[in-house]
């Protein structure tokens, strides 16, 4: 009978009847396939945490430059000094503006000026006609000295000088707009463009 017979003997026939080689084979292939995912994975997780550390420090370091500017930067001081050189910018576009102003009305001046003198040159100092009435005969130069002196009146410039025949050193300036009046020496201290300057200034 069956059960009569030795268990070893039973097992090595049972054994010879199936075939476990593939088995193995495809047991050993699946554990190889897990060993090389294993080492993939940890390769990847490696290359990772050296990525991790590399954006860490990454990290850090923008953090105190942000820190650091941050503390060096104050809205209220910049905010301060957008509007100081906002007032400043408008202070230069007002200068600007009046500057330009005040060359339109010089060079008004002066063209109402030169229109005097034209006019004054061909009327003649004693009332003739022509430039001969300035400048002919005998008393040329005096005439002509008068005409400057007339013009320099009109201007509101009165010159005077030391006696009857000292050089011209005083200049009063007589502005009926401001009702303003004053007296200037001219001892050559100043160069010819500061009075000058000055001069058209207080006309």
């Amino acid at each position: 009978m069956l059960l009569e017979e030795d268990p070893s003997t039973l097992i090595r026939h049972t054994i010879s009847n199936f075939n476990t080689q593939p088995d193995r084979l495809a047991i050993a292939r699946i554990s190889e396939s897990l060993s090389t995912l294993a080492q993939a994975r940890d390769l990847r997780i490696r290359e990772a945490e050296t990525s991790l550390k590399k954006l860490s420090r990454q990290l850090s370091t923008l953090s105190n430059q942000h820190n650091e500017l941050t503390s060096t930067h104050s809205s209220a001081a910049h905010a301060s000094e957008i509007s100081r050189l906002d007032t400043q910018k408008f202070r230069i576009a007002k200068s600007a503006s009046d500057l330009e102003m005040e060359t339109e009305r010089l060079q008004s001046q002066l063209d109402e000026l030169n229109a005097r003198l034209q006019e004054l040159e061909m009327q003649g100092v004693e009332g003739g006609e022509g430039n001969e009435g300035v400048r002919g005969g005998d008393g040329g130069v005096e005439d002509e000295v008068l005409l400057r002196l007339k013009v320099y009146r009109s201007l509101g410039m009165e010159l005077e000088r030391e006696g009857n025949d000292g050089e011209f050193n005083r200049v009063v300036l007589r502005n009926d707009k401001r009702s303003d009046v004053h007296v200037v020496k001219i001892d050559g201290g100043f160069s010819r463009f500061f009075y000058a300057n000055y001069f058209w200034q207080n006309l």
